[in-house]
């Protein structure tokens, strides 16, 4: 029996390929025990593997979500520097949102700027290197709904959203408040303008 090898033909140019999904990003870090604590307990992550150089974590099935590389004397972020503004994470829901945010509260852990985009309910946290870090929910049932958002009136208006409170929101959530109530963005403060509210945003 003869064994013929398969053929097997790539796909052209004409027909790219997007990736299959997002695997995981690496950051560069002096502080490297804060950074593995910080992100272990934000993200409630495991710890895959880790020696005095590397560590990498995981929070789903994937084998790593993120990895630190262990760069004694390095010095944190610059924030006036080109470079990635933030990554995101998307929880399913508000109550998850809202009982993370109690939870890292409890950690000393808090928001520098809860903000409903009007696509999404967000916070945005600093680790201890200052790269920025948004956790998140979708304020629409579909990603249809979400990809129109950014088509209408109200997004060519307000791009950016509006600036919330965090513990109002919490209360609102707990005493029974619609859903939708919760997730539609509010009107910006009296003599306000959206780009008023990224005073906070970094």
């Amino acid at each position: 029996m003869n064994d013929v090898a398969p053929i097997r033909h790539l796909a052209p140019a004409t027909q790219p390929v997007s990736p299959a999904k997002y695997a995981h990003f690496v950051l560069r870090t002096g502080q490297f025990d804060k950074m593995a604590e910080w992100y272990k307990t934000v993200l409630a992550a495991r710890i895959v593997f880790r020696d005095e150089r590397l560590c990498f974590l995981s929070y789903d099935d994937e084998h790593h979500r993120l990895a630190l590389i262990h760069i004694p004397g390095l010095a944190p972020r610059d924030p006036e520097s080109a470079g990635t503004d933030h990554v995101a994470y998307s929880y399913r829901n508000l109550g998850e949102l809202l009982a993370t945010y109690r939870r890292l509260k409890e950690h000393a852990i808090v928001p520098h700027w809860p903000i409903n985009h009007g696509v999404t309910t967000s916070m945005y946290y600093r680790d201890p290197d200052n790269n920025r870090v948004e956790l998140q929910i979708d304020n629409f049932a579909s990603a249809e709904e979400c990809q129109a958002y950014f088509h209408s009136k109200a997004f060519a208006e307000n791009p950016v959203g509006v600036t919330y409170d965090p513990e109002e929101l919490c209360r609102r959530y707990e005493t029974g408040e619609p859903m939708a109530d919760l997730l539609r963005i509010p009107p910006l403060p009296a003599g306000k303008t959206p780009w008023d509210m990224l005073s906070s945003a970094h």
